[in-house]
């Protein structure tokens, strides 16, 4: 299974998102997310749940305890 840092940046590639339009959406410049995707550092909780919701895939997915993008509800 993927980490994070490779999930993140394969749903925004995958989804022609720029690391600037998603730091817009979680609120967080793109250095911000040239971070998480070299998996030097994390999100807080919220933003998870802001970016799973944003690419429409599962926490669980997001971070890399499954390789179901299912949502669960």
């Amino acid at each position: 299974m993927a980490e994070f840092s490779e999930r993140l940046k394969e749903l925004r590639r995958k989804n022609g998102v720029t690391q600037k339009a998603l730091g817009m959406v979680i609120e967080v410049g793109p250095d911000s997310i040239s971070v998480y995707e070299s998996g030097k550092g994390y999100p807080e909780v919220r933003r998870l749940i802001i970016i799973a919701e944003f690419f429409n895939v599962s926490l669980d997915y997001l971070v890399g305890r499954t390789d179901n993008p299912e949502v669960n509800r």
